[in-house]
């Protein structure tokens, strides 16, 4: 069997066309998860965290081709971009994969890592720059999606009109989030614990972390179409 060839319980072969969204979909859910440490618990934490591990595994069994070409053929502004995004997405989650296991209070006790002041920082560092680098990642897709959009003829101007001011509206949302939320504070342990508010709610929390990373998808789509313009 090829690396990207599954079969579903009937045995028939499910096309990677088919897979590589619901992979993604899973790993943005898993991500935003992630974020969520303090309101879904230590032990989900530790679940959710090795479940993203082997969706990234998956994802990059699917997408085997490009990851053989990375760095290979002619290296545009565009295309040095998109694999600098690759190695740092792999630095953070290898990292923050370690770390978590050596921090780990549940899951990889048997272990008996001594868990470490360190490894607790690293941890925290390297998830809020993956966070930032995967959500620049979604970004690059996002060409795609406008393009569709764009060339749908049975969508009304209205429409489409209406989707921008949405983007606009989310995009702003998530700059005030991000402030809100003082990611900047993690990226350079500022922060040393996860900060939550009075009586934080998970679906409110996860909307606010859904517009950041909106946000800085919206910023790597727009970095990108520059990007294009320079061969």
């Amino acid at each position: 069997m090829k690396w990207a060839e599954m079969y579903n319980s009937k045995g028939t072969l499910i096309k990677k066309k088919n897979v590589k969204p619901i992979v993604d979909i899973l790993m943005t859910i898993a991500l935003l998860l992630l974020m969520s440490y303090e309101l879904i618990g230590s032990t989900a934490h530790e679940i959710v965290g090795i479940v993203m591990f082997v969706l990234f595994i998956v994802h990059h069994i699917l997408n085997i081709h490009w990851t053989k070409s990375l760095f290979k053929g002619r290296q545009t502004p565009l295309r040095i971009f998109q694999d600098l995004l690759v190695v740092l997405i792999l630095i953070c989650m290898l990292g923050s994969t370690i770390s978590g296991i050596i921090i780990s209070r549940h899951i990889f006790t048997f272990l008996n890592i001594k868990s470490a002041y360190v490894a607790n920082r690293i941890h925290m560092l390297l998830t809020y720059w993956g966070f930032v680098f995967m959500s620049l990642h979604l970004g690059l897709h996002l060409n795609m999606i406008c393009l569709m959009i764009k060339n749908k003829k049975q969508i009304s101007p209205i429409v489409k009109t209406a989707f921008k001011i949405v983007f606009a509206l989310i995009f702003a949302y998530g700059i005030f989030a991000f402030f809100k939320r003082d990611i900047a504070g993690y990226f350079f342990l500022k922060n040393q614990f996860f900060l939550l508010g009075d009586n934080e709610h998970l679906p409110f929390y996860l909307l606010d972390y859904i517009s950041i990373m909106f946000t800085f998808a919206i910023l790597s789509h727009l970095i990108s179409k520059q990007l294009r313009k320079r061969k």
